[in-house]
């Protein structure tokens, strides 16, 4: 085990190095953020009014086809806000140093430029499954708007890479972290953490979009609040520190030595790895995840719906992630001992609560309880992605089968070390990452005239924009 997951981890460090996924990633962020005019500064008051202007625990009318657009953005937060945003800021930190915060901030602004591209994509190429649900995603835009052979077969390889990437590892990871947070609160054992989690999400699954719909909406703001408040608390009881937090993190973005001693050996390209990964799988902007929930919302324009995906990168990364960060860096709690970390994963987060305002018992509690709505939410968002793959793949006879399947790997990552969980998870993230950009560069013209025809007010068909190439 200790072998394989050596190898995958030299993998990724090919696949996250400095001339592949990270330039993609950045490269395309880049690219949308001046074609599209700075569309996270600008259109960012409307993104601001539309998500909180149609707050709701209650739902609002989606009719039997699809979501709300409430509920779309919701099942996407559900998604983007989890283990990325405890676990995965906590790993960062620790692998590559507090400059890796100062790349994710990097990514997630430019990955909301890219965001905003992937929905209203989503939008303009989704159609009806064969129950006559409204589903859309990369897999659909990449085969209906790059067409062809090359269309089917890139469509085909993201469908396949997300199925694993977020239904299989990628839940693996949100079940890894609960088990370890309960085991270290309550001493519970992993595997029966594991096969709780498993029976639970087992019956949501038979409930269908609806289910995971109506479940998002309720729990996602709720639990978010929450956290946000006790960290915000947190953070103003030591404001002191804020200054020196907020300079650590620049200062070694550019010079890693500089951040505890020089403890870890950490490069400014081992930093941006781990920040940009850890930040994809956080923020998931590039990579194709959710404009699965947008595409099923209904909306008159495809833009509304794409300052929605702005805005989930930033309640994401810019709100609750940087909580975490800001918590556990002015915490004191960080340590080495012969170059390896004294805590890692969420037991580091856990340390870092109590150390502040709650103690022990309470701060182990509080973050376990947090970190399994935003890890449940996600499986139920993961998986309903991956459900939609499945449908393009192979049609709802396929459905049952997965259900069995991600059921099993919820429970199975429970039980395995944390450290091969993530490599696997960056792996198959980064193989469902290149189709998607690909697609998404080369559908661009698309995404340039419907910001265009929406600032003047053009009423929108899908059919003018599909021709587009």
């Amino acid at each position: 085990m200790e072998l394989f997951t050596e190898l995958v981890s030299k993998v990724n460090s090919f696949v996250w190095g400095p001339y592949f996924l990270i330039t993609l990633l950045c490269g395309t962020g880049l690219f949308f953020t001046f074609r599209l005019k700075f569309v996270q500064i600008f259109k960012f008051k409307d993104g601001w009014n539309r998500l909180f202007g149609n707050f709701s625990l209650h739902g609002e009318a989606a009719g039997k086809d699809g979501m709300s657009s409430f509920q779309s953005v919701a099942t996407a937060v559900a998604a983007q806000v989890g283990t990325g945003n405890l676990v995965g800021a906590s790993t960062a930190l620790v692998m590559g140093g507090p400059g890796a915060i100062f790349w994710m901030w990097c990514a997630a602004f430019l990955g909301m430029a890219t965001n905003f591209a992937e929905i209203c994509l989503a939008q303009v190429y989704k159609t009806k499954d064969d129950s006559d649900h409204t589903i859309g995603g990369p897999a659909f835009y990449i085969s209906k708007g790059i067409g062809g052979k090359l269309g089917k077969v890139l469509a085909g390889f993201f469908a396949v890479a997300i199925i694993l990437a977020l239904g299989f590892m990628g839940n693996m990871v949100q079940a890894n972290s609960i088990s370890d947070g309960f085991s270290g609160a309550f001493g519970i054992p992993q595997w029966a953490i594991g096969l709780v989690l498993a029976i639970v999400c087992a019956v949501v699954f038979i409930g269908g979009v609806k289910a995971i719909a109506r479940v998002a909406e309720k729990v996602v703001p709720v639990m978010a609040i929450i956290y946000v408040i006790v960290g915000l608390l947190i953070v103003c009881v030591n404001f002191k520190e804020i200054p020196s937090v907020v300079s650590i993190i620049f200062e070694a973005a550019f010079n890693p030595s500089a951040a505890w001693g020089g403890a870890i050996g950490t490069s400014i390209a081992t930093a941006m790895r781990y920040g940009i990964a850890r930040g994809l799988f956080s923020n998931e902007a590039g990579m194709g995840s959710t404009p699965h929930a947008h595409a099923a919302a209904k909306v008159k324009h495809p833009v509304e719906q794409g300052v929605l995906g702005i805005m989930s990168v930033f309640v994401d990364t810019f709100i609750v992630l940087n909580i975490t960060v800001f918590v556990v860096l002015s915490s004191n709690v960080v340590a080495f001992e012969n170059g390896q970390p004294v805590f890692s994963g969420i037991t580091l987060v856990q340390e870092a609560f109590s150390s502040h305002l709650l103690g022990h018992t309470i701060g182990y509690s509080f973050v376990a309880i947090c970190l399994f709505f935003f890890a449940f939410t996600t499986i139920l968002g993961w998986y309903y992605f991956a459900e939609i793959n499945v449908r393009y793949l192979f049609g709802k006879k396929g459905v049952k089968f997965l259900q069995v399947l991600v059921v099993a790997f919820v429970f199975l990552g429970s039980l395995l070390k944390i450290k091969l969980v993530w490599e696997l998870s960056d792996l198959f993230n980064g193989l469902m990452v290149l189709p998607n950009l690909i697609a998404v560069l080369l559908l661009s013209p698309i995404v340039v005239k419907l910001l265009e025809d929406y600032n003047a007010k053009k009423e929108y068909k899908a059919e003018d924009y599909i021709k587009i190439k």
